[in-house]
């Protein structure tokens, strides 16, 4: 399908201004970004409905990500279902998810989800539609300038490392086993299974975020006795001008658990953000409501919540 950029970027722009009027603007750049290059193992098909009466641009976008390894063939995410404001109570938003229902079907998916901001129209469209909560969540802000600005020293054994990009070689192994250990994350009800992450998936994972235009930071947490990453904590920047970053993942290993890791290496990436991008303003994050331990090192840090948000989903 041929898009075009500028007019499904301004359905975006111009739904955040309407729905979020005191939220970050959206950034041209990244917005592209996701829209050319498609998330990690998936197939992205965009879905376009073209404003009426000969209007330029669109009424309406849809963004569906397929995922394709064998652990998630019957399930796929809906990136976005957005209707331009001026086009709003027409059917605009009906007729994109027929047509996504229809590929869905093609394609023999059984389930889709995606993630809706609780007690808006986005979550009555949702429900409307037979979606259900499969997991609650909370997003946070923090404000870097007025988050810790030292952290604390790490228990013996441990020392960090910090990178941005492609995790280096010596590193690449260890951080993969790292991620796995995101398999105990809260999943709630969502059909989306745990995918085995290895060093080449590690590397694809963050020349994704590099391909959009992004900037991936990551510290970790080593045990000096092997080389194990003991703990990690990822942040994107959609774009190098950007003034607000996103909290990837925060993980600390099972067997590394309980030693104040989790907080040690988030204050050591503020000090790295700071020092490499000080014109990044807030960090935001999402978290699930029953991940206590990740909220109560977050409320620890400064975080405050912004907006309640669900992963929705419809199984077909």
């Amino acid at each position: 399908m041929n898009i075009d950029t500028g007019a499904w970027f301004a359905v975006l722009a111009a739904a955040r201004a309407h729905d979020r009027p005191d939220g970050p603007a959206l950034e041209p750049a990244a917005e592209t970004g996701r829209l050319r290059i498609p998330a990690l193992h998936s197939r992205a098909i965009p879905v376009t409905l073209p404003a009426p009466d000969g209007a330029t641009g669109y009424a309406g976008v849809a963004l569906l990500r397929l995922n394709d390894t064998e652990e998630n063939a019957g399930n796929a995410f809906l990136d976005t279902l957005t209707v331009h404001p001026a086009h709003r109570g027409r059917g605009v938003g009906r007729a994109l998810w027929e047509t996504v229902c229809g590929r869905l079907a093609a394609e023999g998916r059984t389930s889709v989800s995606t993630l809706v901001e609780q007690g808006g129209a986005g979550e009555r469209f949702a429900v409307a539609r037979g979606a259900e909560c499969a997991l609650p969540m909370v997003a946070y802000v923090q404000d870097v300038r007025t988050a810790p600005a030292t952290g604390v020293p790490l228990p013996a054994g441990y020392r960090f490392a910090a990178w941005s990009g492609v995790v280096p070689d010596t590193h690449a192994a260890a951080h993969a086993r790292a991620h796995d250990a995101m398999e105990d994350a809260p999943a709630g009800d969502l059909d989306e299974q745990h995918d085995p992450w290895d060093a080449e998936r590690i590397r694809a994972a963050a020349r994704v975020v590099l391909d959009r235009g992004g900037v991936l930071l990551t510290v970790a947490v080593l045990a000096e006795a092997d080389g194990a990453v003991a703990g990690y904590t990822e942040l994107v920047l959609p774009t190098p001008d950007s003034v607000q970053a996103v909290q990837y993942d925060t993980v600390v290993v099972p067997a590394h658990r309980g030693r104040g890791l989790g907080r040690a290496v988030k204050l050591r990436m503020l000090e790295y953000l700071r020092a490499q991008w000080p014109d990044v303003r807030e960090i935001e994050t999402t978290v699930a409501d029953e991940n206590t331990p990740m909220r109560t090192v977050n409320a620890a840090l400064g975080y405050r919540a912004e907006r309640p948000l669900g992963f929705y989903q419809v199984r077909l």
